[in-house]
């Protein structure tokens, strides 16, 4: 923008200067070639005076001996003849030279004079003035005058270089104002996009001066800066609320399950079933509870991470796999595990692992892991399959829904697919869902109403749930 506006701002100075610079430059050309016609106009009368007074006297005395101290003084020939061609007077011109014939003949013929060039700093050479003796219709000689144009064109250089170092002062000038006024109208914005990349990267409160530039942009600097403080401050408030929520919610949680279980040994048989009911939904209230705050974390580290948050750790996948694998006790993959570095925090890849390992011990039964690294694609990956019933398209457009739960019976939140995809889109990673009835992986979040579930005879078996994250970069 500052290249375009600048290149826009010079044109524009170019053009002022050039429309006062070249009339100007024409103008002192011309002024001095009327100077120079004049006082050669006024010199040709003061010969055609000398010669008819040298006529009606019969003495050309007078006459040649201005003639000569002319071209003494001035270095420029001059030549006066009489009707029929013959030289009354000359000094360095000869009236039989070739070159002056066109004009001697016109000035015996009383035709008019030629106009005098417009004198430029490159014109070299002579100009000729003719004029004729006598008066009337009655010619009596002419006046041939052969001037020099160097003294006039050197006058005219003078004056040309004088309107030139003018126009380069003035465009200096303009140069100055275009920067001085580009920079007074961009850098407030870029203070603005410095501020804006700030916020991007967690800077709190981050502010803008806001007192240079247009008053438009001021305004726009400081609903910036109040843009910033509100920002701040909701985040500040949803910190406190997920904080003020977990230690209200979890306080009296915990001091319900003391009570509940201080009943334990007084429940009569008869209120046995009851009592087990509600301890189930306790132990539900507290699972839902730790899953909300869960996913509100995921999701506040997704924000941050979308808004351009700082540089991912780098982690080893497979330790990661083989210490998470061992904790739920699943076969661990099988040959030497490779060393695969991803860009993940390794808090947060062994967060989503204990999801889905929790989710196939849970409902499918059986369980392997793999995993490896497409270096091509620069993403390494760890695959979670399970021998359970598996999921149709609906449902596996759904899984990752929060609250969504499958048709299994088992205890649940619904919230532990939700939760990996909040963190694994955090790292900017991919969660991918696929089952025999048919593959559907997930970008994003899904949509809340999916295609129908296929009608048949069997249902579908297995469900494969892969998670990929960028690797190290490659230096």
């Amino acid at each position: 923008m500052r290249r375009r506006l600048l290149v826009v701002l010079l044109l524009f100075s170019a053009a002022a200067v050039a429309g006062f610079a070249v009339p100007l430059l024409s103008a002192t050309a011309a002024e001095r070639t009327q100077r120079f016609a004049l006082s050669r106009t006024a010199d040709l009368d003061r010969f055609t005076a000398l010669a008819q007074q040298a006529e009606g006297t019969g003495d050309s005395t007078a006459l040649e001996d201005e003639v000569a101290a002319y071209f003494e003084l001035y270095g420029e020939p001059v030549v006066v003849v009489d009707a029929r061609r013959e030289p009354v007077a000359r000094a360095g011109l000869d009236a039989d030279d070739p070159a002056l014939a066109p004009d001697l003949d016109a000035a015996l013929r009383n035709q008019p004079v030629r106009a005098v060039p417009t004198v430029t700093p490159w014109s070299s050479g002579h100009v000729v003035f003719a004029r004729p003796v006598g008066t009337g219709t009655r010619v009596a000689g002419a006046v041939v005058l052969w001037a020099s144009v160097d003294r006039a064109a050197a006058d005219v250089a003078e004056g040309w270089l004088w309107v030139l170092g003018g126009a380069l002062a003035a465009g200096l000038v303009s140069v100055l104002l275009a920067v001085a006024a580009a920079r007074w109208l961009l850098k407030p914005l870029a203070e603005l996009a410095i501020g804006v990349r700030a916020v991007a990267a967690g800077e709190r409160r981050a502010h803008v001066p806001g007192s240079s530039g247009p008053p438009e942009v001021r305004e726009l600097s400081e609903s910036f800066n109040r843009m910033s403080d509100a920002v701040t401050e909701a985040a500040d408030q949803q910190r406190r609320l997920i904080a003020d929520t977990s230690h209200q919610l979890r306080n009296p949680m915990a001091a319900l399950r003391l009570r509940v279980d201080s009943l334990r040994d007084q429940v009569r048989p008869g209120g046995r079933r009851a009592y087990l009911a509600g301890v189930a939904e306790i132990e539900r209230l507290e699972s839902l509870l730790d899953g909300l705050l869960a996913l509100a974390s995921a999701e506040s580290a997704a924000t941050e991470a979308a808004a351009g948050g700082h540089e991912p750790d780098l982690t080893d996948l497979g330790a990661v796999v083989v210490d998470r694998t061992g904790f739920w006790q699943v076969p661990v993959p099988a040959g030497p595990v490779p060393a695969v570095l991803v860009r993940c925090p390794e808090s947060a890849l062994a967060q989503v692992l204990d999801v889905l390992l929790d989710n196939a011990v849970k409902y499918g039964g059986g369980v392997r892991v793999e995993l490896g690294a497409d270096r091509s694609a620069g993403t390494g990956w760890v695959e979670v399959r399970d021998d359970g019933p598996g999921l149709d398209e609906r449902e596996l457009a759904l899984a990752t829904s929060r609250f969504w739960r499958g048709r299994s019976d088992r205890p649940g939140t619904g919230l532990g697919l939700a939760i990996a995809d909040q963190l694994v889109r955090a790292w900017q990673g991919r969660l991918v869902l696929t089952s025999p009835a048919g593959p559907a992986s997930r970008v994003g979040p899904p949509s809340p109403t999916g295609p129908t579930a296929p009608t048949g005879p069997t249902a579908p078996a297995g469900l494969t749930a892969r998670v990929e994250f960028p690797l190290e970069p490659l230096l």
